[in-house]
């Protein structure tokens, strides 16, 4: 039996693995899925939610299992999982990145955001993705001055949503119409400021742990050019692919669960 921890991706909650945690749990694993703050049930300081919150709310899910973990993550919290592996690699067995930003050190999130410019995703955000902001905090997102920023930088720019009329195609094309439903009423906004955050990741720590991708070969949020181009620049020990939309936990669940059941047995 291995013990899975899920994070869901932006938006989204605990509640979009619903369908997976019973075929992994019939498979004989142990699954958990939790909130990150300011997402599902914990809307917590959504104005000033940090990167470090993820990665110490994942820490603290850890640290109440025996033995290691596999961590799975979705889309933007990839990094989170990441940051994680760098703080605590022995707890952790595999890091699983499903159609997740798999970012090097150095880089961040938006670096690579900012190359998709075929996302649905970054093309229908409220507000507008502006290139000229984004590209000034990832340049100025350190030191002193991100301090200031967070500190300092106005409420409208320090959280975004998808808007509503592109959610089924650009996460549930190939999905039930009820998930579509569901996230009407359950998607929530996005925290901005740890998507500048650039990784500090070491070959000793980080570098250590063995690391599966999954593609999503459909995917319009986090699509499949640059989900190879991160892992072209972050090499995996092992790639998989589910032909889906950017949501199989919802449209192909049982297939995914096959996957991970593989992976839990390499």
């Amino acid at each position: 039996m291995k013990t899975f921890i899920l994070l869901h991706g932006s938006y989204h909650g605990a509640w979009n693995w619903h369908k997976v945690v019973p075929f992994l749990q019939n498979k004989g694993h142990r699954a958990i899925s939790i909130d990150m703050p300011a997402h599902g049930i914990d809307r917590n300081k959504i104005h000033s939610v940090s990167l470090d919150d993820y990665v110490n709310k994942t820490i603290q899910a850890m640290k109440e299992i025996e033995g290691k973990v596999i961590l799975l993550a979705h889309s933007r919290n990839g990094i989170v999982i990441s940051r994680v592996a760098e703080k605590c690699p022995e707890k952790i067995e595999k890091l699983i990145y499903l159609a997740s930003y798999l970012v090097p050190n150095g880089k961040s999130m938006i670096d690579y955001a900012l190359l998709d410019r075929n996302s649905l995703v970054i093309q229908n955000t409220i507000p507008k993705v502006s290139i000229k902001l984004a590209t000034l905090l990832i340049k100025n997102y350190t030191g002193y001055k991100k301090f200031l920023i967070d500190l300092f930088l106005p409420k409208k720019f320090r959280t975004h949503q998808l808007s509503p009329h592109i959610f089924r195609e650009a996460l549930y094309h190939d999905c039930p119409p009820e998930i579509t439903e569901l996230a009407n009423v359950l998607l929530t906004p996005e925290p901005n400021l740890g998507g500048f955050e650039k990784l500090k990741l070491t070959k000793e720590r980080y570098g250590s742990i063995p690391k599966i991708y999954i593609e999503c070969l459909q995917d319009r949020a986090v699509t499949l050019y640059i989900q190879r181009k991160m892992q072209k620049d972050s090499p995996c020990d092992r790639v998989f692919q589910i032909d889906s939309s950017h949501s199989p936990f919802f449209s192909k669940p049982e297939e995914l669960s096959g996957i991970l059941n593989e992976i839990a047995t390499m």
